[in-house]
């Protein structure tokens, strides 16, 4: 049952939505789960996504993200208007990529890939013909984010020995320090896409785009610690589906990925640690059907092969490898002993 906050707000929303739309609402459900702030609408010819934030002035500045990126690609929702602090968007459909993806055959796997990728792209190269690379707020443009972002390596401490003397800490915070040069959506977890009625892959949730290096998008995809594509089958996706407009060199712009993706997999290796401590692991099915993070020694051990991986592509980071695979064997040893609890 919706709690009293809830139930303002869905009485807020379907107030506004049967004005816009001159309508009566049928039903409201809660894809994300009740304490997100979108809603299905289900209206008497479709449905519809409203979406109500605390920040008001991201939803008006998401719409127009969308309407702008709306006239140059299909690979998003549609805008359908805001009425006061609430957004209305198309809905892209209920099969969300997170729970496909582990549901299909690997092969299908890299199919599904391939068009997430490619659909990051084209928003990219949509944005592009926009006034969005030169309005949007620049993101972890500032010394303390760049520092926290690269020291978080000292987490690791934790999980697989001291830190190497060779890491070079000052060119990491250089190479991570990128100039904000091209529009990126941010957040691009798996359960941010979703595959509509006419198959059709589209990204949401655009609450937190900005300008950065470009390569955070394709990041924030292969470090989901829940996505389960390989890290090098990942490379060759985006190697195929690489956009050379994008005013980055292929060898530039994987090197690139290769080091933030390292400091991301530990930025989600830290989330998983802190959420285990405070829920104890989770299921992969509740997971994935709540977008949750990975709090699962198999999800965990997973974003440290993603991380040994990618560390290991750059001189850069590679002295960071050991720590990625020491940890993944800790994890490892979790998920085994728990089997053979649950087989005793």
């Amino acid at each position: 049952m919706a709690r009293p906050k809830e139930q303002s707000a869905q009485a807020q929303i379907v107030a506004a939505a049967r004005k816009h739309f001159g309508q009566d609402v049928a039903r409201v459900s809660a894809p994300g789960g009740e304490n997100r702030s979108s809603f299905r609408l289900h209206l008497t010819d479709r449905t519809v996504i409203a979406t109500l934030r605390p920040n008001f002035r991201r939803t008006h500045l998401e719409a127009h993200v969308l309407t702008e990126l709306g006239r140059h690609c299909s690979d998003l929702p549609e805008c359908l208007g805001v009425v006061g602090e609430i957004m209305f968007q198309s809905d892209v459909g209920k099969r969300r990529l997170n729970v496909e993806v582990a549901q299909v055959a690997p092969a299908v796997q890299l199919d599904l890939a391939g068009e997430a990728v490619s659909a990051i792209f084209r928003i990219h190269g949509a944005a592009r013909q926009t006034e969005l690379n030169a309005i949007m707020p620049h993101l972890g443009n500032n010394r303390d984010w760049v520092l926290n972002f690269v020291d978080a390596v000292d987490f690791l401490k934790d999980l697989g020995g001291g830190i190497s003397d060779q890491f070079d800490r000052t060119a990491a915070y250089e190479r991570i320090n990128a100039p904000a040069r091209q529009f990126v959506k941010w957040d691009c977890r798996s359960g941010n896409a979703a595959i509509g009625r006419d198959d059709k892959l589209r990204w949401f949730d655009f609450e937190y785009a900005g300008l950065r290096h470009g390569a955070e998008d394709i990041a924030w995809l292969i470090g989901d610690e829940a996505w389960p594509v390989a890290p090098q089958d990942m490379v060759d996706v985006v190697i195929d589906a690489f956009d050379p407009t994008c005013g980055i060199s292929l060898p530039d712009y994987l090197d690139y990925l290769s080091v933030y993706l390292t400091f991301h997999a530990v930025q989600r290796l830290k989330l998983i640690s802190k959420e285990a401590k405070k829920r104890g692991w989770l299921s992969k099915d509740r997971i994935r059907r709540y977008d949750d993070a990975g709090v699962h020694p198999e999800f965990a051990a997973h974003i440290c092969r993603v991380g040994a991986y990618f560390s290991d592509q750059s001189e850069l980071t590679a002295p960071l490898t050991r720590n990625f695979l020491e940890a993944q064997a800790g994890f490892d040893a979790i998920v085994a002993q728990t089997e053979k609890q649950r087989s005793a």
